[in-house]
């Protein structure tokens, strides 16, 4: 009985950790990724990055990222699709996501607040996987969430699992708002 507990207990924490399996941590390299062939990109999106609050202030979103708008914005992988040409003069952050996924809920709020905190300096953005599996595909997301850090200059990182947010605001601050002090 003890045994079955244990067992249902340590099922559930890791399917609270992240909707897939995978590493933690890894450099997200083109090159070795499969583009998918599967639905044509979403064209819907918000490109509101700002909403008004109940006091009236002006707040920062997380912005709902498509496929064309990533290849404009972020990186053309059909031009470029062996070697990273980041797009933006700023870092930004694109969580991949699902609806259904518990542990993506959990991530959400951290991302909608640093992208009211770091409204100006880098650019939030969420890729839900359901309707962007191209996009998905080339960066070969296999577990949700997975979110992308893309530097100025430099390669993306890419973490997997609902990490905490003390652990993402070090990547950030390492990362994307201070890459030379590492």
């Amino acid at each position: 009985m003890n045994k079955l507990i244990l067992m249902s207990a340590l099922a559930l924490l890791i399917s609270i950790s992240s909707c897939g399996n995978g590493n933690k941590t890894s450099t997200a390299q083109s090159e070795s990724k499969e583009n998918a062939t599967g639905l044509p990109a979403n064209t819907v999106s918000s490109d509101a990055p700002e909403t008004t609050d109940i006091t009236g202030t002006s707040a920062a979103k997380p912005v709902m990222l498509t496929k064309a708008m990533f290849l404009e914005k972020v990186y053309d992988f059909e031009k470029n699709p062996s070697t990273w040409v980041y797009k933006d003069s700023k870092p930004c952050i694109i969580d991949f996501y699902a609806d259904w996924c518990r542990p993506c809920r959990m991530v959400a709020p951290i991302m909608e607040e640093f992208a009211a905190k770091y409204n100006g300096q880098i650019t939030i953005y969420k890729v839900d996987t359901d309707k962007e599996r191209e996009l998905a595909g080339f960066f070969g997301i296999r577990s949700i969430p997975s979110v992308l850090f893309c530097p100025v200059n430099g390669k993306p990182q890419m973490t997997q699992g609902a990490l905490p947010k003390e652990e993402f605001e070090k990547i950030i601050n390492q990362m994307l708002l201070n890459p030379t002090s590492k």
